[in-house]
């Protein structure tokens, strides 16, 4: 079993920058990827970013792509999320996860984080 702790949530103007982290702890040796999902109030759980272990293989969510950046720190067990240029429709509670394969499919996934609240003012 992996536990995972996200952080860095917050409330930001809108144009403004954050940075999510995932720490991941308990059988890490076991995950081979790692993802970012988001999910705002009424809607689904919708894929942001996955990546390998490695952090070597990075996918995006098409409409993220150049605002958003994943980043691996493989001593720390840490995955981070840069989020720039920061819009109001990017308010949500963003989770990370991971799991035996980096996809854009939820399911696919074996550990959750408890999510962090991302709130984006206009």
């Amino acid at each position: 079993q992996v536990q995972l702790v996200a952080s860095g949530g917050g409330l930001v103007q809108t144009g403004g920058s954050l940075r999510l982290s995932c720490t991941a702890s308990g059988r890490t040796f076991s995950t081979a990827a790692m993802g970012w999902f988001r999910q705002a109030p009424g809607k689904e759980r919708e894929f942001v970013a996955a990546s390998s272990w490695s952090g070597l293989s990075v996918t995006y969510a098409d409409s993220l792509k150049g605002r958003f950046t994943l980043s691996r720190d493989i001593a720390k067990n840490t995955m981070y999320l840069q989020m720039n240029s920061l819009k109001p429709e990017d308010t949500a509670v963003y989770y990370c996860a991971a799991g035996p394969q980096a996809t854009a499919i939820s399911g696919k996934y074996n550990s959750w984080g408890q999510g962090t609240q991302v709130t984006v003012s206009s």
